[in-house]
């Protein structure tokens, strides 16, 4: 068998090998996503041809699958996973997929484009069927069912049902306008698809048990249907007649029907005789519904089926198995007894008031029963009747089908054990199970349980169906009692009940509802803490029965919590294979509930010896978890011995209760637990689910965020990748291109190579005539430079001349004006004196009125002799105050001057160097004697600045004799008048010697000054002045200099003014104070 993974492909080949003949499985096809998990399919769907089909998986990828050309492709992915197919539409390229957000849509498989959306259903829809000429179709849910227009994807009908009554299935009739519709009440009505009037209804047997139609199949041509539900039987109806026809019973193994399927037959003329029948334990069993032959099946227990679906010409089964995965069956290779001539038919015709309970038949293999012969007397029936001598214990060991729970405890006394084949029968009878259907279903309608979601994280199994399995039944038991929900030892508990009865769920439910009432009686008053009070029963039979190991136990510490709660929390499962387990069950369900915990204290006393030798708690937590070397049937007959020895004060069947199976209909009420906490933990639980929830949301986003950066990364790394190549191809073009171009280069250089050759030649030819033009033009040019440099040295001849002219020019103006300012110092030194002059007679003056006022007041001289010696001392202060500020004055005034002597001594070794550098730039070219008369130019404005200032200096000198004698003539007033006289002529003869003084420092310090006028020929003649600028700038240098003068002629006459003015107050001031 070839299994073949699809993976992350959008499309490829079914099969690499052509399938082997006379294999039933041609092939299979698994689904295998990131890190190694398994994507389960759901739903299978073929089309009218039969030779391809439709598949959706979990994750929402609907593929297409064409058996023919062994192709398979990814046609749409709806992202949600689907609930239904149909792939039998009128436009042969069109499919409805039915979602879980109760939605149906409308595909094309070759353009993947989305045709139509419909909505209406409030619940999952669980069936699609298509009209024969495809062109309506039927969605079904539980609440409802609508009735579609595919040409125009609008709603023609809906149909609505009581709250109460559910709908199973409404689908059309094949090749008529009848729609057929069942509900969970087994009703079967025909109803006309145009008007929706209701046609008929089908009779369902009263008798026997309830079926509960859940599955229905109808023939090719309309006239046949068959339907099952929860029990092995079929009903077969004829709708021409609209009467039940037949009753097929199944095999003892099937339960319940799951799917029916006719297998279509090229010689039946669509009235189809092999009819599939999927049961509960996954095998699909095709039999003929005329003969009741079972001719082959197909599926196992190990490898089971989920659903599946058959082709209309009847050469493939394509079914989904328990693991999710999709197998191909060939039914030419599974049987070929299928393509031979049908036999001859035989009509049989029955009286319309035919018994229902005579048209029952068994299916058996390999032979036919036919129907019982029509009559009005009923068959005999063999009733059990008890013996004349029967007791009323006997009626107390009667159990249900006939069996005798004396006799059934004597055999096992015998053989130790059960007979495996008969064992689950007579479990069954033993525990009175009541198989409640409804109430069961009552209970796994409510689904998973939140405690068990994530059962297999923690009890992981490797069988997927044991795991869902083992997940359904702790699901039923906490939605019938809210605290096995937080009990956390009730998976290992039930494990080995789930494992034994995997094909029958409802059954191991109710064994372990069983046992939980009946053997595990006051283990959950404690709860969550383990049952003290079981323990302690436990410890007083240790006690009674083996004191020694008992204290050996408490001397090492160990209590019941460890060497009995492990036995009893796992029903021994840990320490005991699976047939040492089997038959110890066999003897636990036998006798008093009080046996499990005798069983305890048979497994300790059994294993004494070891025990002894224990010391440590490791070892006996390793003893009481794993498989010894024990026993069994020593141990049973221990159990037995201690039951029968055992007094009655410590014996637990005191304080446990007798067995009570469970009620029939509905289940007991168990509430023998404390509900405050199993309310907490409950709620508790739900918060933690909730935040768990949460948590796992906020991981899905991560992950998918972290799926983008994936994704996008693996984008930018194809995109890198993609733009590597392009520049690698590009490099190669360009390589490529550099070839041909040095291909190229080569050709031209050849090319070239051949020109010159033929212009050396050209060029041979042509030199002689370049020469001897050459040498031509050599003598004409040789020519010119002579006429050229004759004009240069005439021209150079014509500047010196103009530039010795200028200089002489520049000279004569230069001395004009050192005798035009050797004329004003003259006059300012005149008028100076004349001022001086006139300001003694002044003070010669004032001096004789106050040597007049004087001698009128010789008289009080002598009275005023104290005044006057104040006086003189006052004057003499005075003069001295004065001779100190005179000296402070002049000595400020020698620094300045030293100052002033030394910045323009620097200021002319800078203008002599400038003057050594003009004279080096004359010399190496003429063009720039502008620039340099310009610099020649700056020099004399800076000499004429520096003549500005012995005038201010002169300045200076005039006003300090006039401060130096104004304290004399204050002094000649207090004297006698020769005194005063003598002063005055002192001062005369100061002025006329402090004026040189003070005009000839600047002199004397000027003479070492670089001017126009004493620089000599030879200077002047080097240094070429531009006549055109410096004229303008002489001009406006010399009327600068003029009004300065002016200014300074403006500051000696209000000098003189304020000295006059000072005086005669001076002296009325010293009249006032000799007065």
């Amino acid at each position: 068998m070839e299994v073949t993974d699809i993976g992350n492909k959008e499309e490829g080949k079914i099969w690499h090998r052509k399938p082997t003949p006379g294999k039933g499985v041609l092939v299979t096809v698994v689904h295998t996503a990131q890190q190694a998990k398994t994507v389960r399919f759901l739903h299978v769907s073929l089309d009218t041809t039969g030779d391809s089909f439709l598949a959706g998986d979990y994750h929402g990828n609907i593929y297409v699958f064409d058996i023919i050309r062994n192709r398979f492709r990814l046609v749409q992915k709806t992202g949600q996973a689907c609930t239904s197919l149909a792939f039998s539409l009128r436009r042969t390229t069109e499919f409805l997929v039915a979602l879980a957000d109760y939605t149906i849509k409308c595909f094309d498989k070759d353009t993947k484009q989305l045709v139509s959306w419909m909505r209406g259903h409030e619940g999952a829809v669980s069936s699609i069927s298509i009209h024969c000429s495809g062109r309506y179709a039927i969605t079904t849910s539980s609440d409802t069912a609508q009735l579609w227009d595919l040409d125009t994807f609008q709603r023609k009908r809906k149909l609505n049902v009581r709250q109460s009554v559910g709908i199973q299935k409404v689908f059309f009739l094949p090749l008529s306008n009848t729609i057929l519709s069942c509900f969970s009440d087994d009703s079967i009505f025909a109803w006309e698809s145009d008007t929706l009037l209701c046609k008929y209804q089908l009779p369902v047997p009263n008798c026997g048990p309830k079926i509960s139609y859940r599955a229905f199949a109808v023939t090719c041509d309309g006239k046949s249907l068959v339907a099952g539900g929860r029990s092995n039987l079929l009903h077969l109806w004829c709708l021409d007649s609209q009467q039940l026809v037949r009753v097929i019973q199944m095999p003892t193994q099937v339960r319940t029907v799951r799917q029916l399927e006719f297998l279509r037959d090229s010689f039946d003329g669509g009235a189809n005789q092999m009819l599939g029948v999927l049961s509960q334990d996954g095998i699909l069993r095709f039999i003929n519904i005329h003969t009741c032959k079972l001719h082959f099946h197909i599926g196992s227990h190990d490898n089971a089926i989920s659903t599946a679906a058959i082709s209309p010409n009847g050469r493939h089964v394509v079914a989904i198995m328990d693991n999710g995965s999709i197998n191909i069956y060939s039914v030419q290779n599974l049987t070929q007894e299928l393509n031979k001539p049908p036999s001859c038919q035989v009509a049989i015709v029955t009286a319309a008031d035919q018994d229902l309970s005579n048209v029952k038949v068994k299916v058996r293999s390999n032979m036919v029963q036919r129907p019982a012969k029509s009559s009005n007397s009923r068959p005999p029936v063999k009733i059990l009747r008890a013996p004349p001598g029967s007791t009323a214990e006997d009626k107390e060991n009667e159990l249900p089908a006939g069996l005798n729970k004396k006799r059934l405890v004597s055999l096992l006394k015998a053989f130790g054990e059960y007979p495996a084949k008969y064992r689950m029968f007579v479990w069954r009878s033993l525990l009175y199970l009541p198989e409640n259907h409804a109430a069961y279903s009552s209970l796994t309608d409510k689904g998973l349980h939140s405690a068990f979601i994530t059962l297999h994280d923690k009890y992981p199994i490797k069988s997927h169906k044991l795991q869902r399995g083992l997940q359904r039944v702790l699901s039923a038991l906490a939605h019938w009692a809210a605290i096995f929900g937080e009990v956390e030892y009730l998976p290992l508990m039930a494990f080995p009940f789930v494992k034994l009865f995997q094909n029958n769920p409802m059954l191991c439910f109710e064994v372990v509802a069983t046992v939980i009432v009946n053997w595990c009686q006051h283990w959950f008053e404690y709860f969550p803490n383990p049952p003290l009070n079981i323990l302690n029963m436990v410890e007083n039979v240790l006690a009674h029965h083996d004191k020694e190991l008992l204290q050996h136990l408490v001397d090492c510490g160990i209590t019941s919590q460890l060497y009995v709660w492990p036995l009893l929390e796992t029903l021994f499962s840990e320490v005991l294979t699976r047939d040492e387990w089997l038959r110890l069950f066999d003897n636990i369900f036998s006798n008093h509930p009080s046996f499990l915990i005798m069983t305890s204290v048979a497994y300790i006393t059994c294993c004494r010896e070891p025990l002894l030798l224990c010391s440590q708690k490791q070892d006996f937590e390793y003893f009481f978890h794993h498989r010894n070397n024990l026993d069994v049937g020593a141990m049973i007959k221990e159990a037995y011995r201690l039951m029968s020895n055992t007094p009655a004060d410590v014996h637990p069947r005191t304080m446990l209760s007798d067995f009570t199976p469970l009620t029939n209909g509905q289940y007991p009420v168990f509430n023998q637990y404390p509900e405050f906490i199993v309310e907490y933990q409950s709620r508790e639980r739900e918060k933690i689910r909730l935040q768990e929830m949460e948590y796992l949301r906020e991981r899905q986003e991560v992950s998918a965020l972290h799926a983008d950066f994936v994704r996008r990364r693996a984008e930018e790394e194809a995109y890198y990748a993609q733009q590597e190549l392009l520049q690698k191809a590009e490099e190669q073009r360009r390589n490529i291109l550099a070839q041909e171009e040095e291909k190229l280069t080569q050709q031209r250089a050849k090319l070239t190579a051949m020109k010159r050759e033929l212009k050396v030649k050209e060029l041979q030819l042509l030199d002689a005539t370049r020469r001897r033009f050459l040498s031509h033009q050599q003598d004409l040019r040789a020519s010119q430079i002579r006429r050229l440099d004759q004009d240069i040295s005439r021209k150079m001849e014509l500047r010196e001349q103009e530039t010795v002219a200028t200089v002489q020019d520049l000279e004569v103006r230069q001395m004009e004006l050192e005798a035009q300012r050797r004329r004003l110092e003259q006059h300012l030194l005149k008028e100076q004196a004349q001022l001086g002059q006139a300001f003694d007679e002044e003070v010669e003056v004032r001096m004789r009125e106050a040597e007049k006022k004087e001698e009128s007041h010789t008289a009080q001289h002598s009275t005023e002799t104290n005044i006057q010696a104040l006086e003189e001392a006052l004057t003499e202060a005075c003069q001295l105050g004065s001779e100190s500020d005179w000296q402070r004055e002049v000595a400020q005034l020698l620094q300045q001057a030293n100052t002033e002597q030394e910045r323009k001594s620097e200021r002319l070794a800078a203008l002599h160097r400038e003057a050594l550098a003009g004279k080096d730039r004359l010399a190496d070219t003429l063009r720039d004697v502008a620039g340099r008369k310009w610099e020649e130019v700056m020099t004399a404005r800076e000499e004429l600045q520096k003549l500005q200032k012995p005038l201010s200096l002169a300045d200076i000198g005039v006003q300090r004799p006039m401060k130096v004698t104004s304290p004399e003539h204050s002094k000649g007033i207090s004297y006698r008048s020769s005194v005063n006289s003598a002063v005055v002529l002192e001062a005369r003869g100061a002025d006329p010697l402090a004026k040189p003084t003070t005009i000839t420092t600047p002199r004397q310090a000027g003479t070492n000054m670089v001017c126009l006028n004493s620089s000599s020929p030879s200077e002047s003649t080097s240094t070429n002045f531009s006549l055109d600028r410096g004229r303008a700038q002489l001009d406006s240098s010399e009327r600068e200099m003029l009004q300065e003068i002016r200014k300074l002629r403006e500051k000696l006459a209000a000098r003189a003014r304020e000295g006059s003015s000072a005086s005669p107050q001076s002296v009325n001031t010293l009249s006032s104070v000799s007065q």
